[in-house]
């Protein structure tokens, strides 16, 4: 084998003193990914490891890589990712992904966190209430999307705008209102859990022209479909550059 000396020794930052069985079982294979994934991707651009773990994380709950998440979640809290933090980025998923798709991350991280010896529940991170919800969820629709969102949760055909209404009173309400991650990060990984699905495009764009909104450009954006693209695959990447090339367009 040829691994480099950058992507083992991004490897040992990552997952310090461990050696990976498919080292023996998979060497032609594990050469080319990490030379790939742990030093020619890593060192494309400035975007730093907390960050990437956070787009990871995502992108891994968003195409549902369980085993790998399982993997890179001590890697992510090696890195500086607080346990808070992962568990904001579990909780938001559920809105975007369901909790059927959401539930065996939010295991994997009780279990990886138990073992690490942090005491579980996590201080909590709401801010609302069943009363104040949908105040407060408004509110963050306005500050993320603009004025136009200031009475979305009324609009609609009667048969349903009450999806509209938890749109506000739920996703946001109970979701981005909550202390841990700010609205930069949580549209961020927004944005990794729609790219990582597939087949919301639509959504997709929408949320990259927040990112740009709220101050994460289409370079970062670019970074961030970049870093995730070994775990994703390129289909998925490209969609989501053309999403980000779209919404940086309307931008201007």
């Amino acid at each position: 084998m040829n691994i480099t000396d950058a992507a083992q020794m991004y490897h040992e930052k990552m997952f310090p003193r461990y050696v990976s069985r498919f080292l023996e079982t998979d060497p032609e294979f594990i050469e080319r990914f990490d030379n790939f994934a742990f030093d020619e991707v890593v060192n494309q651009d400035d975007l730093n490891d907390r960050t990437r773990m956070m787009a990871i994380l995502s992108v891994l709950i968003g195409c549902q890589g369980i085993d790998e998440f399982r993997a890179m979640h001590p890697a992510a809290l090696n890195f500086g990712v607080t346990p808070v933090e992962t568990k904001e980025i579990v909780y938001q998923s559920v809105p975007y992904m369901g909790i059927g798709r959401v539930l065996p991350f939010l295991y994997a991280v009780n279990e990886i966190l138990t073992s690490r010896g942090v005491e579980l529940p996590l201080s909590g991170q709401s801010t609302t209430t069943i009363e104040t919800r949908l105040e407060a969820g408004i509110a963050a629709q306005v500050d993320i999307f603009g004025e136009h969102m200031r009475d979305f949760w009324q609009s609609g055909p009667e048969e349903s705008k009450h999806i509209n209404y938890w749109l506000a009173s739920n996703c946001f309400g109970d979701y981005y209102t909550r202390k841990g991650l700010d609205y930069k990060q949580r549209e961020m990984i927004t944005f990794c859990f729609l790219l990582a699905q597939g087949g919301c495009e639509p959504q997709l764009t929408s949320h990259a022209a927040a990112n740009i909104r709220l101050g994460n450009d289409k370079s970062f954006l670019i970074k961030v479909i970049s870093q995730c693209l070994p775990f994703i695959g390129y289909p998925r990447s490209l969609n989501a550059l053309r999403c980000v090339n779209e919404a940086a367009a309307k931008s201007e």
